[in-house]
């Protein structure tokens, strides 16, 4: 049985205020300085900071009192369309009808209008599963333009009682009598650990690891920069272990081709110094494209260790001429499922050796 609490913008002042509680669990309503409305969701092992009714962005994730969430250059959300003009959550939902840099003939904003989008609908649950007790934030965007497109954008995230690990879950439906292309990425935005170690299921190999060369529009790099591109395309294994002096400015992306275990999970993880690691789970049946984007500079510290996609992000008129374009047909729903957060050294040391066995199967079938 779940619970859900509908949200209005009167509930949010300058002064916190809880909203509902259950044992450990807890919502409280707020506003920022900007005037952008927070949501933080708690329990005894995290806190989330979430943002209703622009994007349902996760502004913040701490767990176990660490912050897992990027550097940036903003301190807090501002009232922004514009993706870069308001920029720094854990995660943000990009799409739907296009997605990554607009190319030279494209006329789509930077990642697409589900970023910043402005939620009709947002709603606290609270309820008890196979997992465990939870609390967490759903809600509805409707987009509509006359002629061309109508859909609905429902996420959902439930962060549990005694757990570090949250779900995500997003699903987009159709409204239309007619085909509707569809483009998503998931821009989860970790912070980067000195000396972290990535391990992921695709073995690192130049033909499934592959660097982006190309520099996107709005980037102006040094010659070192190229360079070192030209080095890690050759050898990915580099990037692996994120090295104090590896300065990755401004980016660095890869694509990477991911592998599912037996139960259709990909995993990626960010292993501490300690032994603990961050850690993505997702589906590459549903979000078939494993994009991976590092930024280590001065003023912006992150670590996209896996951005979960069903194309590349290169731009609408890129990625259909690549045929990564999906569809979803008339009157018809698209869903992904991710799961995120952190979890202890004891429990890496199984994935790890989980991920070693997936990345195995691959190599002995070329034998």
């Amino acid at each position: 049985m779940e619970t859900q609490i509908y949200l209005s913008p009167n509930f949010f002042s300058e002064r916190e205020k809880t909203l509902v509680s259950s044992g450990s669990l807890s919502a409280s309503t707020f506003l920022f300085e900007s005037g952008v409305a927070g949501l933080r969701l708690k329990s005894n092992r995290g806190e989330l900071v979430m943002l209703p009714f622009q994007g349902q962005q996760i502004w913040t994730a701490i767990m176990d009192g660490r912050n897992i969430t990027m550097k940036s250059m903003f301190d807090e959300p501002y009232p922004n369309r514009p993706y870069l003009e308001t920029y720094g959550a854990f995660l943000v939902h990009c799409g739907v009808l296009a997605m990554g840099g607009p190319g030279p003939t494209d006329k789509h904003p930077l990642h697409g209008e589900l970023p910043n989008a402005p939620f009709q609908k947002a709603y606290v649950v609270l309820g008890h599963d196979a997992k465990g007790s939870y609390i967490g934030l759903g809600g509805v965007y409707q987009h509509t333009a006359a002629f061309t497109s109508n859909y609905l954008a429902k996420p959902l995230v439930k962060l549990y009682e005694d757990s570090t690990m949250f779900e995500v879950s997003l699903e987009v439906e159709n409204l239309k009598n007619t085909p509707m292309e569809l483009m998503y990425l998931a821009h989860i935005n970790y912070r980067p650990v000195n000396n972290g170690r990535l391990v992921y299921s695709s073995p690192c190999t130049p033909e499934r690891v592959r660097v982006r060369t190309n520099i996107p529009s709005h980037l102006n790099p040094p010659k070192e920069y190229r360079e070192l591109l030209e080095k890690m395309a050759a050898n990915p294994e580099l990037h692996n272990v994120l090295k104090a002096n590896m300065a990755l400015d401004p980016e660095i992306v890869l694509y990477v081709d991911y592998l599912a275990d037996k139960d259709g999970w990909g995993h990626t993880m960010q292993i501490l110094p300690n032994g603990s690691a961050d850690y993505v789970k997702h589906k590459p049946k549903q979000l078939d494209h494993g994009v991976r984007w590092i930024c280590r500079t001065p003023d912006q510290d992150a670590l996209g260790m896996i951005e979960a996609a069903t194309a590349e992000p290169e731009g609408y008129t890129a990625e259909i001429a690549k045929g990564n374009i999906k569809v979803i047909k008339p009157k018809s729903t698209w869903r992904c499922d991710m799961e995120m957060g952190t979890i202890s050294s004891k429990e890496a040391v199984k994935v790890e050796k989980l991920v070693n066995t997936i990345n195995r199967t691959v190599k002995s079938k070329k034998r």
